[in-house]
């Protein structure tokens, strides 16, 4: 009993330097706004520490449970202020939506029947040193991976959805600068390298890469990303017609991937969750669907770059003709 009427006369004294009402939370009932009971972190752990010393035995199960109840509220007050709580979405079947990093609406079925033989004979100087600079670019890669093609693609993608950030980033300020529209090039290229990020988000599920690949991302990353953006700044056609080769080459690895797939080099795995839901694959996909559909990705994205650096060799600017936005 006396252990009660310590703790009425602390949280009588302490009660007005631990609560107040500062946090806000929403109504769940009417969408009104309502002041709810915030607590200070630090008080309030002072608070239950000398509780749990009045409290003796059982005390400190006790605090816990209160601290992780205010934890909980805070951060549901927190959300329902701000009002940026996602909603929750459902796909057809009735099962809740469980990815964050794309919505149902990113999704789409890819065109698998794109002409994968297109290629663009060079013809200028700067054609010939982009095609050059790519093949050269592939003999390292081909040694260092050799036929590992699941890893290959896992690690190449954290190299492919650089340009078209690069791309979109430089055009974006430029936009600004110039008082401009971009003729949609922007959001092109910014969906170009979201569509490899989820290449790489695809085949993270299929092959984990080792420490020291990690520390080869790292590198090659920081040299790419510069080097390509300041092509970018130089010559735009150059940095467009660069990365339509590289997709040549991506279109030319995954179809190897494919032979040895269908050889039985590679086994032939279910598809990973978050392909099915991304490029609305049949729930009984394979790898083999996976990379059929991103080898089609890529060839779109050969199309885009070629047909940029087209535009500006003709002497146009890319927003004097419409981007083919969501063309995968």
């Amino acid at each position: 009993m006396n252990r009660r009427v310590a703790a009425a006369a602390a949280l009588r004294q302490l009660g007005p330097r631990l609560f107040s009402t500062a946090a806000i939370s929403r109504s769940a009932a009417g969408g009104t706004w309502e002041p709810t009971l915030g607590v200070s972190p630090l008080a309030l752990s002072r608070f239950l520490s000398t509780a749990a010393s009045i409290g003796g035995e059982g005390a400190d199960e006790r605090a816990g449970a209160i601290a992780s109840a205010s934890t909980k509220r805070e951060e549901k007050a927190l959300a329902s202020y701000w009002g940026v709580a996602p909603p929750r979405l459902f796909k057809k079947d009735g099962t809740e939506w469980r990815w964050t990093c794309f919505k149902p609406w990113d999704t789409y079925s890819s065109n698998v029947s794109i002409d994968l033989h297109k290629h663009h004979v060079p013809t200028t100087w700067g054609d010939k040193c982009a095609r050059w600079l790519v093949k050269s670019l592939r003999v390292p890669t081909d040694i260092f991976f050799q036929r590992r093609y699941g890893c290959r693609a896992m690690m190449l993608e954290t190299v492919a959805a650089v340009p078209g950030m690069v791309g979109g980033m430089l055009l974006h300020l430029r936009s600004l600068r110039h008082f401009e529209h971009s003729g949609g090039w922007i959001r092109a290229l910014l969906e170009e390298a979201e569509n490899e990020r989820m290449h790489l988000m695809t085949f993270m599920e299929v092959s984990q890469p080792r420490w020291y690949e990690r520390a080869l991302v790292f590198a090659v990353q920081g040299v790419f990303f510069n080097a390509y953006f300041a092509a970018y700044l130089l010559s735009p056609k150059l940095a467009h017609r660069m990365v339509g080769y590289l997709e040549e080459e991506a279109i030319h690895s995954y179809t190897e991937f494919l032979k040895d797939l269908e050889a039985g080099k590679i086994e032939n795995v279910p598809a990973p969750a978050i392909a099915i839901d991304y490029w609305r694959l049949p729930a009984d996909a394979t790898l083999k669907d996976v990379v059929t559909v991103v080898r089609a990705d890529e060839a779109h994205h050969r199309d885009v770059n070629h047909f940029a650096s087209d535009i500006h060799y003709q002497g146009h600017a890319l927003r004097e003709l419409p981007a083919p936005v969501g063309y995968h």
